[in-house]
């Protein structure tokens, strides 16, 4: 099999020389099949797993459990212990999700790992199911192993109950019961007994229902299929020239970030890895499970730069439900004794929603992957948190928030549908219709105050990001009515941005320090002021942008990493840069002229990626530690974005 070589800092498919494994980090390697989705980390054991949605409960979940995973009294994993061993290496076959672990023992004995979530088409339609396969064949000497699979319930609160029968172990949880099939003994797995590995082992973790047919000759069926069906896509990629490897690792983590069966993207894998080591217990941890229109727009945007339009169609499937259920009116939640669906909240309490039918066209910043509108923020008491650094939530308090950036990212995540001959289902009048009511609640809230893109929740500003997303929605509406033919609503949404630019142009630029403020009125300085050139609001080359970006750069970059901004919010001043804005830095250095700088930059980038070739969302000021949830949409979205700015064009090697 073939597998994968980096040029940068963790560069080889297996490591040269056997590095020491650190408890507790970010090392992780993310399987999954846009249904299913586990962490895996250097030891090859199952950290992070959630059943039976990316935003569940955490079916494995020592990566939370705040002690060493491989300690005797770890719950809330899925471990291979070989003994003796002495060296683990891993890579990912050739771009692919599917890891390969090799563990060797003091005596020369190895044991191969494979790991993956099966994906391909059957019968005509995509099988992806909760399910989770471990190949386990020994390659040399007699190795032994012991099996532990300790799932937990309820967030950490308890083991999984389990049942078991001649061949399978049902591991029962509150939200998914699943079952583990084998050709092991299972009385092996279900003691944890060690035992001598002389055969290969096959084990499918999946729907609690009957296998049929020989476990071990379908497991290696599908993972046949599931290698040709993410090599197939990744072929329909254009990829850069340059730094191949590390886009198409970015892009395969990207899909695997969607949940595919409403088209939603959620922002990461995890919640509460927080974003720096210090303070422990001050609330800078939050839930990344769910789909941000604004993260995942920038995800569209950075897969449409590759080509990927399965991606982009299947997204625009979820925000055109969320239009409809949007036109309604804002949806708020009602706990209690209420007839209704119920939608997540607090442990113990259900909810479900009222629609105050006066806002219409009301969008929040963020909803569940099941377009839930409710996303109630409590603390799991069960969970310690990452190193022990709780509080671990579960849910985000922010879609409660006014965040106008919003309305923009709607719109620009659709009009590509207009323009775009490739896509099964092009947009239509009546989606132009029915996105308009988005656009004026865009243009009615561009000059009024938001939380701003960071979700600041102790205070509001007229954010000049907002604004210009806003401007960028009737902008972008115009395009859309031309392509049309509808001269009158083109001429109407045309009107609407100029006016909004005109706000902007006297009220976010700040004559006496000669550049524009991150707030209407204000003097802050904000890293998301370097995306007015990414929606066209300004070239690089004009002078006020020049002037804005040399001061961004100077007020928020730290040595090679950039902050999101200086200023102290809700929980204090940042200790950590965010790796985002360290890519919008990248590519104004480029569009500035200084591309050898931006080279340079991104390279210092490339090194800081972990094992798996990814990145969370933050990282310390030194750079020696990714900090944040993982893997992170924002940083990888960025990696794409520099990748394909600065690499050098295919035409100079054909």
């Amino acid at each position: 099999m073939n597998f994968e070589k980096r040029g940068a800092a963790f560069d080889v498919p297996f490591d040269e020389e056997a590095r020491p494994v650190l408890k507790q980090t970010l090392d992780l390697f993310p399987i999954g099949n846009c249904t299913a989705s586990a962490l895996i980390d250097r030891e090859g054991r199952y950290v992070w797993a959630c059943v039976p949605r990316v935003d569940g409960d955490p079916f494995f979940s020592a990566l939370l459990g705040g002690g060493d995973p491989a300690g005797a009294q770890a719950q809330g994993l899925w471990d291979v212990v070989v003994e003796d061993a002495v060296r683990t290496e891993q890579a990912y076959l050739r771009n692919t999700p599917v890891l390969r672990t090799v563990i060797t023992t003091a005596s020369g004995a190895s044991v191969e790992i494979t790991d993956f979530c099966p994906r391909y088409r059957q019968f005509g339609r995509g099988y992806r199911p909760l399910a989770f396969i471990r190949l386990i064949k020994p390659l040399g000497g007699a190795p032994r192993i012991t099996i532990r699979l300790r799932p937990t319930d309820d967030y950490g609160a308890k083991p999984c109950a389990q049942t078991v029968g001649s061949n399978h172990i049902r591991y029962v949880g509150a939200e998914a019961t699943l079952r583990l099939t084998t050709d092991a003994p299972v009385s092996h797995i279900q003691a944890e007994r060690a035992f001598r590995l002389e055969d290969p082992v096959a084990m499918f973790l999946g729907p609690d229902e009957s296998f049929d047919g020989d476990v071990a000759m379908a497991c290696e069926r599908m993972l046949k299929e599931t290698l040709l069906d993410w090599r197939s896509w990744v072929r329909t990629l254009t990829v850069p020239l340059e730094w191949q490897e590390p886009v198409i690792r970015a892009a395969i983590t990207l899909k695997l970030c969607a949940y595919e069966e409403t088209g939603a993207i959620v922002a990461a894998l995890t919640t509460s890895i927080p974003e720096h080591a210090e303070e422990t217990g001050q609330a800078r941890n939050w839930d990344y499970r769910y789909c941000w229109l604004r993260d995942a727009y920038y995800v569209v945007q950075a897969l449409n730069r590759l080509g990927a339009a399965d991606m982009l169609e299947n997204y625009l499937v979820y925000l055109r439900n969320l239009v409809d259920v949007a036109g309604k009116g804002e949806q708020l939640p009602v706990y209690g004794a209420v007839d209704g669906p119920h939608l997540p909240g607090p442990r113990g309490l259900g909810s479900t929603t009222i629609t105050d039918r006066s806002k219409a066209s009301h969008v929040q910043p963020v909803y569940g992957v099941g377009l839930e509108p409710v996303l109630t923020e409590w603390i799991a008491p069960h969970l310690p948190g990452y190193r022990g650094m709780g509080p671990v939530r579960i849910g985000n308090q922010a879609h409660e928030h006014l965040q106008h950036d919003v309305y923009g990212q709607i719109v620009l995540s659709t009009v590509q549908a207009f323009f775009d001959e490739r896509l099964f289902r092009p947009a239509t009048e009546d989606d132009f219709r029915a996105l308009e009511p988005i656009a004026q609640r865009a243009f009615e809230l561009h000059d009024t105050p938001d939380a701003s893109l960071w979700e600041f929740r102790g205070r509001e500003a007229v954010h000049t990001y907002s604004s210009v997303m806003c401007w960028a929605a009737c902008d972008r509406m115009g395009n859309a009515a031309g392509k049309l033919g509808l001269t009158d609503r083109a001429a109407y949404w045309n009107d609407k941005a100029r006016i909004i630019r005109e706000t902007i142009e006297r009220r976010a630029w700040n004559e006496g320090l000669g550049r524009y403020a991150a707030t209407f009125g204000g003097e802050e300085l904000d890293a998301s002021l370097l995306q007015l050139v990414d929606v066209r609001f300004r070239p690089p080359e004009d002078a006020r942008m020049q002037a804005t970006m040399k001061a961004v750069e100077e007020g928020l970059r730290r040595g090679p990493f950039m902050l999101r901004y200086a200023i102290p919010d809700d929980f204090g001043t940042p200790k950590t840069a965010f790796n985002f804005c360290t890519f919008w830095l990248i590519e104004a250095l480029h569009l500035s002229g200084r591309s050898d700088e931006a080279r340079a930059l991104f390279e210092e980038m490339l090194t800081r990626r972990t094992p798996a070739g990814l990145l969370s969302e933050d990282i310390t000021f030194d750079g020696q530690e990714l900090w944040g949830n993982y893997p992170q949409t924002y940083s990888l979205v960025g990696l794409i974005n520099c990748a394909t700015l600065l690499s050098k064009p295919w035409s100079s090697v054909r």
